[in-house]
């Protein structure tokens, strides 16, 4: 049963086993949900997918299964293979529906022009009756309304479709998306170093049944709990250029806070310099002095800054190139001073990466980070985890 949706998915490149495929058909038996194409998806989803890049993947398959729309996957340009058509056509229209679709010329001069107006249409068409479209009487296309006609992508709107042709754009979900908290917070737990350190407040289970077998009674015994031992330090750029970013910084906020016990952050901006400060609204009067970060938190913290690195190359490389103050020392020499201090180091930047070149103060900054920069993005953090895992 569903063998060929097993196939499908390891055609498509998803790691489906048959061990997987059984738990799949056991869940089916006991009824763990209703009886819907909704639930299916779901259910087979959460058996088979076990990475977030695979899921658009799965959807092609699924699409493609069980509901005939015809994928071929790892190509961007589809060809519509007109002999398939044919064949399916023929087994599942009756001989009346062929008779319409022969009012309109024979079925291979109905693809021939559909091929035709594939390669003489160069744009967008809504309306009318030729083009290949939207909203029209055309044969051809989609949301529009003809009797006889092959519907090329869209969703059906009055059934009348001889045969569904779906070609679907995809954007990755790894390497490119936007960052949300939840996925933030997988890359994240690649930095993880646990330890139990506290009171003892939880039960061993293990040491306790040691402890009766040997005692010969009831020997409860506890522990501490188990708590990520990493040490992360973040420095956070705010304001100007870093608006646009607010959403995605509060969310990476987030992640680390519910992640790393021992987290320690400071906002600044653009470039760090001689003082941070831990509260936006009282950042004049309530700065913490850099020196002080360096002494207090010692070398096994991780440092991780997030920011643009958008700036005038001055406010890096020259005393007084500040915007908001004269600082006595360049940005770079503090840059340096960080990444002395803290080896593990890594800088998330927000911005496309491949626009990186364009600026000035991003290059600057990168070899300051010793190339440590990474996009922020899913790959990016993942990068960027795996460098600081590296450092010890």
């Amino acid at each position: 049963m569903f063998f060929n949706f097993l196939d499908e998915l390891r055609a498509a490149g998803i790691p489906a086993s048959l061990k997987e495929h059984l738990i799949l058909l056991e869940a089916l038996d006991k009824d763990v949900i209703s009886r819907t194409p909704e639930d299916f998806y779901y259910l087979s989803r959460a058996v088979y997918v076990k990475d977030e890049g695979l899921l658009d993947r799965f959807d092609q398959v699924f699409a493609k299964v069980f509901r005939g729309i015809a994928i071929t996957y790892g190509t961007t340009q589809a060809e519509i293979p007109a002999d398939w058509l044919k064949s399916v056509a023929e087994k599942y229209l009756t001989p009346e529906e062929m008779e319409k679709i022969k009012s309109l010329g024979s079925w291979d001069e109905i693809m021939e022009t559909l091929k035709k107006r594939l390669e003489e249409q160069e744009k967008r068409h809504q309306g009318g009756n030729k083009w290949i479209g939207t909203g029209g009487t055309s044969p051809y296309g989609n949301d529009g309304y003809n009797p006889e006609g092959v519907r090329i992508g869209g969703e059906s709107k009055h059934g009348k479709a001889i045969k569904v042709w779906d070609q679907r754009e995809f954007r990755n979900l790894d390497n490119t998306r936007e960052l949300g908290t939840r996925n933030i917070k997988v890359a994240l737990r690649r930095l993880r170093r646990f330890a139990r350190e506290g009171s003892a407040d939880e039960l061993d289970i293990d040491g306790t049944i040691d402890g009766t077998a040997r005692q010969g009674w009831l020997d409860i015994r506890m522990r501490p709990e188990r708590h990520n031992a990493v040490k992360l330090l973040l420095f956070l750029d705010v304001g100007g250029s870093m608006d646009p970013w607010i959403k995605l910084c509060e969310e990476l906020f987030s992640a680390a806070t519910s992640e790393f016990k021992n987290l320690e952050f400071f906002y600044f901006h653009n470039c760090p310099y001689e003082g941070v400060w831990k509260d936006n609204r009282r950042r004049f009067a309530e700065r913490t002095p850099m020196w002080d970060v360096l002494h207090k938190y010692g070398h096994d913290y991780k440092l991780v800054i997030v920011g643009d690195g958008s700036m005038s190359p001055y406010e890096i490389t020259h005393p007084g190139g500040s915007v908001e103050h004269f600082n006595e020392e360049s940005g770079a020499v503090w840059m340096h001073r960080l990444t002395t201090t803290y080896p593990a180091a890594v800088w998330l930047n927000p911005i496309k990466e491949e626009q990186w070149g364009y600026s000035q103060s991003i290059k600057i900054m990168r070899e300051l980070m010793n190339d440590r920069m990474y996009p922020l993005t899913l790959a990016g953090l993942d990068d960027a985890m795996r460098e600081l895992t590296r450092k010890r």
